[in-house]
């Protein structure tokens, strides 16, 4: 049986896809996600908000937004749950980046985000002389851990995940299944055993394992 790492625990659903394949797995959080205490006002015209921490952070404090300019499927999809009005929506920071500069640069936003935020959104913004701000709302924690077995597959859903694992292990033979073009970017620094998502959801890059080691 082919056995992967993950670096996130996942649901029981998305488990069953790899045990139903008859892929063995053995998980756990590369990383901890810290909640900050942050300021701001009660009504936000624009938000960008690029993450699911950083979604449930602003659903937390009941934060309400006029305005929400989302980068993940996932993440639109909590938002949407909990009432909030989406604008756009886009697989990747650079994708968004380019819709905020085509359709809405007259608007002034707040960029909500954590401490390993990607550049591609306020590089941007700044660049073209766009009103934005930003409000840290949670701080990425690196939690190491030591395996003392190959495996022949391991998932990455972000550089932060990838920086975690490769301080105590190494990547050998192991195929790097990861989410999206940024984590791979951080994990072609120690392999070029890469498979990349097609789609940047943790359920894509489980179609991904199971089309290559399915028995």
């Amino acid at each position: 049986m082919q056995t992967i790492l993950s670096t996130k625990m996942l649901s029981p659903a998305q488990k069953n896809l790899l045990l139903n394949a008859g892929i063995g797995l053995v998980e756990y959080n590369a990383i901890k996600i810290e909640s900050l205490d942050f300021r701001c006002e009660d009504i936000i015209q624009n938000a960008i908000i690029t993450s699911r921490n950083t979604a449930k952070a602003i659903i937390r404090r009941n934060i309400q937004i006029d305005n929400v300019f989302c980068v993940g499927e996932k993440t639109a999809s909590l938002l949407n749950e909990n009432g909030y009005n989406l604008l756009e929506t886009a697989d990747y920071g650079k994708e968004l980046a380019v819709k905020l500069l085509e359709n809405y640069r007259e608007r002034v936003y707040t960029f909500f985000c954590g401490d390993k935020r990607m550049d591609d959104i306020p590089l941007s913004l700044k660049k073209n002389n766009i009103n934005f701000r930003e409000i840290e709302v949670y701080r990425t924690h690196l939690d190491p851990k030591a395996f003392d077995q190959e495996f022949d597959g391991i998932l990455f859903f972000s550089p932060s995940a990838v920086q975690s694992y490769i301080m105590k292990n190494e990547t050998s033979s192991s195929v790097a299944f990861c989410i999206g073009t940024t984590t791979a970017a951080e994990a072609k620094k120690y392999t070029d055993n890469i498979i990349i998502a097609t789609r940047p959801s943790i359920e894509n890059v489980l179609v991904q394992v199971v089309k290559k080691f399915k028995v």
